[in-house]
């Protein structure tokens, strides 16, 4: 009983994490305030975007704990499949943030 307590927080403290990166990366937007800048003559090149390593940590962390219960014994009562569906759901959510710029 004490390993599905522990597991439980585990989960729950990843998808929390996951959740709370991706209610950031939807957060409002400061406005951008016009800069006076001198013309640029040369073509400029896009930088590519930067890499998002806490998102990629946590998409780690659920793919873990997703792995962690798909191989733990038991059913209990269903709610077994139901976290993994949510786990699939947050792991979902983590890629398309990974996508952002």
């Amino acid at each position: 009983m004490k390993k599905i307590g522990l597991l439980t927080v585990l989960i729950m403290a990843t998808l929390l994490f996951a959740l709370a990166f991706t209610a950031a990366a939807a957060g409002p937007k400061a406005a951008a305030t016009p800069a006076v800048t001198a013309p640029v003559t040369a073509p400029a090149v896009a930088a590519p975007a930067p890499p998002h390593p806490r998102v990629e940590h946590a998409l780690e962390a659920l793919r873990g704990a997703r792995d962690h219960m798909a191989h733990a014994e038991g059913e209990f009562h269903g709610h077994r499949d139901k976290a993994i569906e949510h786990i699939d759901q947050a792991i979902h959510e983590a890629e398309i943030c990974m996508q952002e710029p």
